[in-house]
């Protein structure tokens, strides 16, 4: 017997993202330089005066003991005036905040509290891989939204129209995720207040996934849903310091908003785990409070990256410029377009020594692409951007190396010269 024989796991598919980092693993193995573009894991140390606080908490041997499954209050307070300084809404941190083991474990945790068996939620799709599979983990359905370049209402809403006109039964909720993984795509206000209008009148529940809120570049910070009114009617919000403090180890997350949605998320996680290690939630309150230029520091960090990866590579690949999150969405080039994600990720990491992550992972209509996250320092950047540019240069003994299968073995970079 093996894991597939059990109901949950049977509906997974096998994990694409594990076949490029086998082959990054053998790469490393012997004796490859490989240049990681591929997870999203910031390489930005967590700034001194939060670790500190950290270790001043754990050096308390009162800590040690269970926390609270819904965050200590001071926590929550910070949250919720996190909330009021950067969106202009006011949260009750004792009915509309709670605090998670990260937004990827409050979504799915929300997920198995208010999904019945058949139950359908729509996703965008290409999405970060736990909005459609954390529903289907909890034994609900997905019906996926087609995601274009462009997040314009006008195109976004005719869609969700078409998608909650033909599911049966009726979408218990929407999940969005803006500024998007693993598209970057951002949108505005006035997206959010026709996502309002539509699914109060649908009766949906609308999850936002805002793990990238603070990640921003073009001077335009990204909004909330929350700051439409009455959204908090229908609507809760999955924030993270993964990627704003540079803490994705600390695995600290929060979800805030409508009461009826945060009271179950409560309920379930109390059952489930006792939350986090205090010192983490401890400093975790000191990072919000605190001073945020690691904050600026960091976004400022990741846009000089994103400047480096466009202005290296556009004579070779245009790829359009992110105006937030710590990703590129890049078109597979025309050249190479029959490949499909998977494959042309294996090439840039057998040829290119980079990896990247395949769109196909992210959702079907993903395949066309493929995500580059900045999470290299300049310089190895500017290496990576040399080494992709050397494989672009000559698509047709690129993809005839593939082909004859040096694609499933390590083949130096220097071998190609």
């Amino acid at each position: 017997m093996d894991d597939s024989e059990f109901h949950r796991l049977k509906r997974l598919p096998p994990y694409v993202f594990a076949e490029v980092n086998a082959m990054k693993a053998r790469a490393r193995a012997a004796g490859q330089d490989v240049i990681d573009l591929g997870m999203g894991n910031p390489d930005l140390p967590t700034a001194p005066h939060i670790v500190a606080k950290l270790a001043e908490a754990a050096a308390n041997p009162r800590a040690h003991g269970y926390s609270a499954s819904r965050g200590i209050p001071g926590l929550r307070k910070a949250q919720a005036a996190y909330y009021q300084r950067r969106f202009n809404v006011d949260l009750d941190p004792e009915t509309e905040v709670i605090v998670t083991l990260g937004s990827k474990e409050g979504l799915a945790n929300l997920a198995q509290a208010i999904t019945s068996p058949g139950d359908t939620v729509l996703v965008p799709n290409p999405s970060y891989p736990i909005h459609p599979y954390g529903f289907i983990i909890a034994g609900g359905s997905v019906r996926h939204i087609p995601v274009p370049g462009s997040t314009s209402i006008r195109e976004f809403l005719p869609a969700l129209e078409r998608a909650v006109q033909h599911a049966v039964p009726k979408p218990l909720a929407l999940v969005l995720n803006y500024p998007s993984n693993p598209t970057a795509q951002v949108v505005d206000l006035d997206f959010y207040a026709a996502i309002v209008d539509f699914c109060k009148r649908q009766g949906i529940w609308i999850l936002s996934d805002l793990a990238y809120a603070e990640i921003y570049f073009d001077g335009v910070p990204p909004p909330s849903v929350l700051q439409v009114p009455g959204a908090r009617e229908i609507a809760i919000e999955f924030t993270s310091m993964s990627k704003t403090y540079s803490m994705a180890g600390w695995r600290m997350g929060f979800a805030a908003g409508n009461k009826t949605l945060i009271q179950a998320l409560t309920r379930i996680k109390s059952y489930l785990d006792y939350g986090a290690f205090t010192p983490i939630q401890v400093a975790a309150t000191a990072a919000l409070n605190g001073p945020q230029d690691c904050v600026v520091e960091a976004r400022n960090t990741y846009k000089e990256r994103r400047d480096v990866l466009m202005d290296g590579l556009k004579s070779a690949w245009d790829l359009p410029a992110p105006s937030a999150s710590m990703f590129a969405w890049a078109p597979i080039p025309k050249d190479f377009a029959e490949l499909g994600s998977l494959a042309f990720s294996k090439l840039l990491l057998t040829q290119a020594n980079v990896a990247v992550s395949p769109g196909i992972g992210f959702g079907e209509h993903g395949d066309g692409h493929v995500r580059i996250a900045l999470v290299e320092n300049k310089h190895r950047i500017r290496q990576a951007v040399r080494n992709i540019k050397a494989v672009l240069a000559d698509p047709s003994r690129s993809i005839d190396l593939y082909l004859r299968g040096v694609g499933d073995n390590i083949t130096p970079l220097k071998a190609r010269a």
